[in-house]
């Protein structure tokens, strides 16, 4: 909980007319984006209200216009795009007020947490200080004055020593703990409203409920509102007090929490609701060649100096001594805590970060070779990012995106061909070929997870490290996703390490499974042998918050692993 040095600030708030329980109050809305084919109609004419206390959970596929109808009641939609229709704070117009006006809100009334914390925090600024600047905008304190409340911030949304962390970078930090901080400058000045938009996508089971928890008690403390945008229906179930189901821009169902999840009424409700990963996979022989093996990697990270500091930094152990191989056609799932090292130890693997140990790669030993010795190999080792939007160039179209792989591979390919090949790829991973003359900004989150897919898989690679890969998907297109990379695998023979906070993805897809904690693996089986008796309490953790279960079976027969 916040402490008595985190002040209300609300009074010095701008004035507003104040409606006794309506806290927003929307109707009509839409929102349009202008692209090269034509008008994209993202939101149709919605309307919603959100209470003073409760919690509105916002759920639909991917590009349903979830997003986008809360970016523009805030006045944030790209260029391109615009909004009409009422959305009314505290009686207070919001579209068409000035940026003026609308600074005076944002941030101090109305915060909202970002979907992808990577581009959404500057890599030029330590994220305390990115925490203290709404602090000093709103309160008019200094950024030191600011710092202690900031730290008290950090330590509440669970970021290990805040002392240390609160001068480090965004790209020093994992994806849960991104999105963590992205938490805490949302809750700096104590916002009447909170749009929450898939605030639990980056971060694993353990540390899910611990925000949700703390998300929680504030709303409880200060009578905060929260629009809770996600995909994830079990968060909803379990957090949200109303329901309203997207589709296409429209409102298909709304109501409560109980009568979406009992008596849903819409067909769509009704698949969302029966959307799980599903199936099993099967382990490749025992004689499949090994495609890929490490042995004693070790990845060490250090600060460099900075001008007020005269010692480095203590070194950070990312990985500790780990081996694995993979063989052709299998799949290895890496689970872990936020930090434990996962995606680190995945561009390991790819030799994408200065790490020691032995490398092998087809049967070739890779350990020493520089940039220039793995380019000709990159077209086999691919990578699918965790953050697809921070890894798609903002300046170039879709399929200018998919394609760069062609041209960099295979060069003699005119345009034509490559045009037809991102026409395939585009259809493989579920999106509309026609949509290759637009820019990533112009696509839903999950949207753009399949475009970084997409780019991956059309070079045809016989290794595919996904870093968590469905992350941003709502669960019926989860299951589109495993069944497509399913699919890839048995038709090329391809090999993955798929790397997931998400268990039930993980189960469904992999053979074999690693647990990682603080760098190390603390246990490793078949993915039927970990899911049933795990051996080791941290697993028997993790798989008890993902699965929801009360306990898992302590008598595992460890012995043989």
């Amino acid at each position: 909980m916040m402490n008595s040095t985190i002040t209300d600030t609300r009074a010095n708030s701008v004035e507003m007319a104040e409606v006794p329980d309506m806290v927003l109050s929307v109707r009509g809305l839409t929102v349009n984006f202008t692209t090269p084919d034509g008008t994209v109609s993202a939101v149709k004419g919605i309307d919603l209200d959100v209470r003073a206390g409760e919690t509105l959970a916002v759920v639909g596929e991917s590009g349903s216009g979830k997003s986008q109808s809360m970016m523009g009641i805030m006045g944030l939609l790209a260029a391109n795009g615009r909004v009409s229709g009422s959305a009314r704070y505290r009686g207070r117009e919001l579209i068409g007020a000035s940026e003026a006006e609308l600074n005076k809100v944002r941030g101090a009334r109305i915060s909202m947490i970002f979907q992808e914390p990577m581009t959404s925090l500057d890599p030029l600024y330590t994220i305390g200080r990115q925490i203290a600047e709404p602090i000093v905008y709103h309160r008019g304190c200094s950024f030191s004055a600011a710092r202690k409340q900031v730290l008290e911030l950090l330590e509440l949304v669970g970021i290990p020593e805040p002392e240390r962390r609160i001068d480090s970078y965004p790209h020093e930090m994992s994806g849960g703990q991104r999105q963590r901080v992205m938490i805490a400058m949302a809750l700096a000045n104590e916002p009447d409203l909170l749009i929450a938009d898939e605030p639990t996508t980056a971060l694993d089971v353990t540390i899910q409920a611990q925000i949700l928890e703390l998300l929680g008690s504030l709303q409880r403390r200060f009578g905060m509102a929260i629009v809770l945008i996600t995909h994830d229906l079990g968060v909803v179930r379990h957090f949200a007090e109303r329901v309203m189901v997207m589709r296409n821009g429209e409102v298909v169902e709304q109501g409560s929490r109980s009568d979406i999840f009992e008596r849903p009424q819409a067909d769509y409700t009704r698949m969302l609701l029966d959307a799980e990963p599903s199936g099993r996979k099967e382990a490749p022989s025992a004689s499949a060649p090994v495609i890929l093996e490490a042995k004693d990697v070790v990845v060490d990270f250090g600060r460099r100096r900075r001008f007020s500091s005269p010692k480095f930094n203590p070194i950070l152990r990312a990985v500790d001594h780990i081996s694995l191989q993979l063989r052709q056609g299998q799949t290895i799932g890496i689970v872990g805590e936020s930090g434990s090292g996962k995606s680190t130890l995945g561009r390991a693997l790819l030799r994408l970060v200065p790490s020691t140990g032995v490398y092998r790669f087809d049967d070739q030993d890779i350990s020493n070779f520089d940039k220039a010795a793995m380019r000709p190999l990159r077209r086999r080792l691919q990578l699918v990012f965790q953050d697809p939007y921070g890894s798609l160039s903002p300046r170039l179209t879709v399929g200018e995106i998919i394609t760069e792989g062609l041209r960099i591979h295979e060069p003699s390919l005119d345009k034509a061909e490559r045009d037809r090949r991102a026409i395939l790829a585009l259809a493989e991973v579920g999106l509309d070929p026609t949509a290759r003359n637009r820019y990533p900004h112009e696509f839903s989150g999950g949207q753009r997870q399949r475009l970084a897919i997409a780019r991956a898989m059309i070079i045809k690679p016989s290794v595919v490290i996904l870093d968590e890969p469905t992350s941003a998907l709502d669960r019926s297109v989860q299951g589109q996703v495993i069944e497509l990379l399913r699919t890839l695998q048995l038709t090329h023979g391809l090999s993955y390490v798929f790397i997931s906070h998400d268990l039930s993805v993980i189960r469904a897809i992999s053979d074999y499974v690693v647990v990682m904690k603080r760098g190390r693996i603390v246990e490793e089986g078949t993915t039927q042998a970990i899911f049933e008796k795990p051996c080791e309490p941290y697993t028997r953790t993790l798989i008890g918050a993902a699965l929801n279960l009360k306990a898992v079976d302590d008598e595992a027969d460890c012995t043989t692993r």
